[in-house]
Order: C-alpha cells, then sequence, then structure tokens
C-alpha cells in the first residue's frame, strides 16, 4: 500500500506584535524552510580529505552538491582502518570532518561501532576476554569523543551472521559465537547508551528475512532498548520495486520503533546479475554508466523515496554514495558521474527534497489579529519581519509562534 505525504506535513499560527507585545495586522512577513525533519542522509567518506585540508577526492564543487540535498552525512568508523594500529585511532580527522558537516548544517551519523568485517588485524589470537574488553573500550571511546557531534550510531552491524561468518579471519565472529548474538547486541548498546545517554542506536542488517525479524524480537524480549531499526537495501540488481519494499518495510514497521533505510544504492549502468548471492562476489574490471542505466536509475531514486517518504514509520533513508568516484564495488550507483557532474537521479532527488518537498521563501501579510499560518514539511524554518528574522518549527502537532516586529 503506498501512502501519502500528509502525514510528513504541519502548521505553525505565527503572531507578529510589536514592541507592546500587542498583534501586527496587514504586516508583511517573508517564510522560509531551512531544515527538513526527514533525515535525507549519505556517506560523506568522500570528504574527509577536504574537510582536513588534504587532497582528496571530494571538491567544494562535489561538497556543494551534497548539502543541497542531504542534511545527515555517515561517517566510517570500520575499526580496522580506524584504529589499524593498536592506541592510534584516527579521531582527529573524523572530529575534524564531523565538524565541517556540522558547519554546513549537516548533522551526523557515525558507522558502525561494532561489526565483524574490516577488524584491526592486532586483535587476531587475543584471548576473548580481551577482545570483549577492547571491544567494549572501543565502543565507550568513541561515542564519548564524539559525542555532540555524532548522536547517531548504528551500535552494531550485521548480527544475523556475525556468529558465522568466514570470508577471512577476524576476532569478533569467534566473540559472537561464544557469546551469543543477543549478548553482543547487549554489549554494544549498553556501552553506548553509558557513553552518551542522549544517542540515537541502532541495530542494522542486511538480512531482512524472517532470521532478523527474530533477532529483533528476542532483543527486545531480553529488555535491550532499541532507537530505530537499520534496513540496507542494496539494489546492484536492480529496484525491488514498491511493492517488495513496502511490504518488507511494514513487516519491520510492526515493531512500532522507526525505520532507516540505513544504505540504500541504486545503479546507472548494467544490473549485477540476478544469480549472484553475495554482491561482493560481482567483481568486473570496468561498470561504467550508460544513457539508460542512468534513466532507469532517475526513475527508481524517485519512485524510491516516494513510497519510502509516504510510510509513517521510516524516519531516514541514506544513500550508499554520492559521486562514481570510488563507490563501494567499482558499481555506478553514485548521484553525481565521477567528473562531478550530476546524473538525472540528482536532479530527481533535488527536485523531490528541495522543491515539491520544501518551502521556498514565501511573502505573506497577516490578518486582522496580526497572524498567518504556515503549513509545510515538518522541519526548521525561518520567518523575517522588517529585517527581523526568528527561528521556529513545524512538528507533528500545530503551535503558535510569537514574533516580534522590528519598529523602523
Amino acid at each position: 500500500m503506498t501512502h501519502g505525504t500528509d502525514h510528513r506535513t504541519g502548521t505553525t499560527t505565527l503572531t507578529v506584535v510589536d514592541g507592546n507585545g500587542a498583534p501586527v495586522p496587514g504586516t508583511d512577513v517573508t517564510v522560509e524552510q531551512t531544515r527538513h525533519a526527514f533525515s535525507f542522509g549519505n556517506i560523506g567518506f568522500d570528504f574527509i580529505g577536504l574537510a582536513n585540508g588534504e587532497p582528496g577526492v571530494g571538491d567544494d564543487h562535489l561538497a556543494d552538491l551534497y548539502a543541497d540535498v542531504f542534511n545527515v552525512a555517515t561517517l566510517p568508523f570500520y575499526w580496522g582502518r580506524f584504529e589499524p594500529e593498536r592506541g592510534h585511532p584516527d579521531t582527529a580527522r573524523l572530529l575534524t570532518t564531523a565538524q565541517w558537516f556540522r558547519d554546513r548544517g549537516v548533522a551526523l551519523k557515525g558507522h558502525p561501532l561494532v561489526w565483524h568485517t574490516v577488524q584491526p588485524d592486532w586483535l587476531l589470537g587475543l584471548p576473548l576476554d580481551e577482545v570483549e574488553e577492547l571491544q567494549r573500550a572501543r565502543i565507550r571511546r568513541e561515542v564519548s569523543e564524539f559525542a555532540g557531534l555524532i548522536d547517531t550510531w548504528d551500535a552494531i552491524n550485521e548480527v544475523v551472521i556475525m556468529p558465522v561468518f568466514d570470508n577471512g579471519d577476524n576476532a569478533i565472529t569467534p566473540l559472537a559465537r561464544a557469546r551469543g548474538r543477543i549478548p553482543m547486541i547487549r554489549m554494544a548498546f549498553e556501552e553506548a547508551r553509558a557513553a552518551n545517554p542522549h544517542a540515537t542506536l541502532l541495530l542494522n542488517d542486511f538480512d531482512l528475512s524472517s532470521a532478523y525479524e527474530c533477532l529483533i524480537e528476542g532483543v527486545l524480549e531480553a529488555g535491550v532498548q532499541l532507537d530505530a531499526i537499520g534496513l540496507q537495501t542494496h539494489m546492484h540488481q536492480g529496484y525491488w520495486g514498491e511493492d517488495t519494499m513496502l511490504a518488507m518495510v511494514d513487516r519491520f514497521a510492526r515493531y512500532g520503533l522507526p525505520l532507516h533505510l540505513t544504505e540504500t544504492s541504486l545503479v546507472s549502468g548494467d544490473l549485477m546479475p540476478a544469480h549472484i548471492v553475495d554482491l561482493n562476489d560481482h567483481q568486473v574490471e570496468s561498470w561504467p554508466s550508460t544513457p539508460e542505466g542512468q534513466a532507469r536509475q532517475a526513475d527508481d531514486v524517485e519512485r524510491h523515496y516516494r513510497s519510502l517518504v509516504g510510510h509513517p514509520s521510516v524516519e531516514a533513508i541514506t544513500y550508499w554514495g554520492i559521486t562514481d568516484a570510488d563507490a563501494w564495488l567499482g558499481a555506478p550507483i553514485g548521484l553525481v558521474r565521477a567528473d562531478g557532474t550530476p546524473k538525472p537521479a540528482y536532479d530527481a532527488l533535488r527536485r523531490l527534497v528541495k522543491e515539491e518537498w520544501w518551502l521556498a521563501p514565501t511573502t505573506v501579510r497577516t490578518d486582522e489579529r496580526g497572524q498567518v499560518q504556515v503549513r509545510g514539511f515538518r522541519g526548521e524554518y525561518r520567518v523575517e519581519v522588517r529585517g527581523a528574522a526568528t527561528a521556529f518549527t513545524i512538528g507533528d502537532e500545530q503551535s503558535e509562534v510569537r514574533v516580534n516586529q522590528q519598529r523602523g
């Protein structure tokens, strides 16, 4: 079932008053939206070098394209890359990057705190008790040091396969096998929650089968507090379609928790063959965009976002790549070509986020009570009256905001 977007909107009544608090009728006010409440995310990996003044893939033009559509950036905390040498984490560069995004009005998410892949080699061979304590300490360190900049985390990633993962040695799979899935999840959430009680913590997985449902049920029955459920939807083999996507979302919506589509990708070239089970097994020398693929990607992106933004349980969608340059698996999944030019998919998404679902600057006149009603997508707004600007929010429930008029 496809939903509309009425549930994403709200109304705020603005009352313009003079210096004595009396309503001012018949005066012009200009209202504009400044931020969506809905999380339109993308990975921010490409901008770490730029944020730190290093030569990198990201450039100012690409950064402008990013910030014009996306309001949340996911930063990489893969332990093996974040701390390749024990005791020397990449904290400073990531802090600088997080602040760089915040300065541009983009909120942050960290990914992930616990995962069995991209693990540091220095964990191998250590006793399980030591591995567990190091993992706990790593969670506390990252969540504490980034609190206030990064307050949303994929606390633990892909737990369904964690105890049975066999594609390379790592120290976390043996720990998960010994402790069990639910104790691993409890560890991740309790350590992160203790380090930052205000954080939003996700359980995240690509396995969207009943196995994930059973795991979620077990976690909730065990009393572990989940803030949101993460659902990965990499669609290198083609868009699943609205019916399949919404049926999947409905299955996970029954837990009454916010749903985050944490990893979304749609290709603008030839599709990966359908017989491939593990997307990582698809190895090609070159995977270019095609004109037909770009047109398909634009249509897929629009359908995907329309259907999910229309679902009342979905609070966030994170696309997995702004550019084709160094994209995951070398796939043409970016919304911007490697040469920095936007694809039709970027334009399609921008039209939704910043035009159809956005209140552009609008001038209206107060009524005899000094009031105007503003209806728009939930989020942050700005009203200006005779050069005096006031910020306000449109939320779930109707509200009223008093705006002081600046005397000329």
